[in-house]
């Protein structure tokens, strides 16, 4: 632990480093506790890169708390979709609601306050707190873990909880109380950038000289590699439809249908968003297919439906290989189904999608004309 006149240094230097450094990311050139509680949320398991375009539509159409609140949320969804895990579109916009009912529609500034807000946890608080309102309230995520981890030549599974306390208090007791905001950010952006997880630039860090691990040699060993989950393999059946003017079907969430969703494939199509007729299978996937879509009375007189079999589309979702098969299937006139909507094939994102389910639709568009 770096205390005295060398903390001091140290906090110094990378202030410095960052202010001198630091990448020109939409959301640190500003404090309004709305666009960076939004940045914030967006971050969470997703890369900076994939996160700029998104955070920048969706403040055009919500550019305020009270525009989110107002909106629909399958609106909210629709300008979160491909973006991935949809619970924290939802919970911005149920938190949004909650700080016009509770708040007047100005974010809360009281860590009380700002907690009881739906998907915010104790990193995202103190993310907000001390950016947008300058509150001594210190982060700890992946990036800042790693990051103390090397310093302080920590060993072991940093997310076991003894070991996390420790790095808890370890960052309150890093933090620059005159600028926590940007300390804060300091942290997490030597993690993102030079302190990375496979072969760390320590000759460009500008707080190596105070780096324990990389005294030891052992910095790029750290932190410890955890125990992965088991792979879990998943295989799906996706039946696309396709009239002629090459409109399709998609299902809507199974809670607007009043249907329980088969809990194999809730959490690899993302079903609490719109999705094509899709099944689990382990055998004949038409064969499986057919009597899906019987069960959602689709009408397939004399089997005349044809299947023509796609490019299977492959999806991980955490722990989960996923293999779609899609099946376009080619008919006049597109069969009526309880909770189905009529898109284009060619632009199914007028509607909330996963990601899973673009890529089942492009593969159907490159399905050949066999299917007509």
């Amino acid at each position: 632990m770096l205390k005295g006149r060398e903390l001091a240094a140290f906090r110094k230097q990378l202030l410095s480093w960052f202010r001198q450094s630091q990448r020109d990311l939409p959301w640190r050139r500003t404090r309004d506790a709305y666009c960076v509680w939004l940045s914030e949320i967006m971050l969470q398991q997703t890369r900076v890169a994939a996160v700029i375009p998104y955070y920048e539509r969706f403040l055009e159409r919500f550019p305020s708390l009270h525009a989110l609140a107002a909106a629909p949320e399958e609106e909210v969804l629709r300008f979160w979709s491909g973006l991935g895990y949809y619970s924290r579109a939802r919970n911005l916009h149920k938190a949004a609601q909650q700080i016009v009912a509770e708040h007047g529609g100005k974010f809360p500034s009281r860590l009380g306050d700002v907690l009881a807000l739906p998907g915010i946890g104790n990193y995202t608080a103190a993310a907000i707190l001390s950016i947008a309102f300058g509150q001594k309230q210190a982060v700890l995520d992946g990036n800042v873990a790693r990051v103390l981890a090397r310093l302080g030549a920590v060993r072991g599974d940093l997310r076991e909880s003894p070991r996390w306390q420790e790095l808890l208090k370890c960052a309150d007791a890093y933090l620059e109380p005159k600028s926590p905001g940007d300390w804060n950010q300091a942290m997490m952006e030597l993690g993102a950038t030079l302190c990375s997880p496979k072969s760390p630039q320590c000759l460009l860090c500008p707080v190596t000289q105070f780096c324990e691990g990389r005294k030891l040699g052992i910095a790029d060993l750290l932190p410890e590699k955890r125990k992965k989950r088991a792979t879990v393999e998943i295989r799906l059946a996706a039946a696309v439809f396709a009239d002629e003017r090459g409109r399709t079907l998609l299902l809507s969430p199974p809670e607007k249908r009043n249907v329980q969703s088969p809990a194999d494939h809730v959490p690899t199509l993302a079903s609490n968003l719109w999705h094509f007729p899709t099944v689990s299978v382990n055998g004949d996937a038409v064969a499986k297919l057919r009597g899906h879509l019987r069960k959602l009375q689709v009408r397939d007189r004399n089997s005349s439906f044809r299947f023509v079999a796609a490019e299977k589309v492959r999806h991980t979702v955490t722990y989960r290989e996923v293999t779609v098969e899609p099946f376009r299937i080619s008919v006049k006139k597109l069969p009526r189904i309880k909770g189905a909507e009529q898109v284009p094939l060619s632009e199914i994102t007028v509607l909330p999608v996963s990601n899973l389910t673009r890529k089942v639709a492009r593969a159907a568009l490159a399905a050949t004309s066999s299917a007509q």
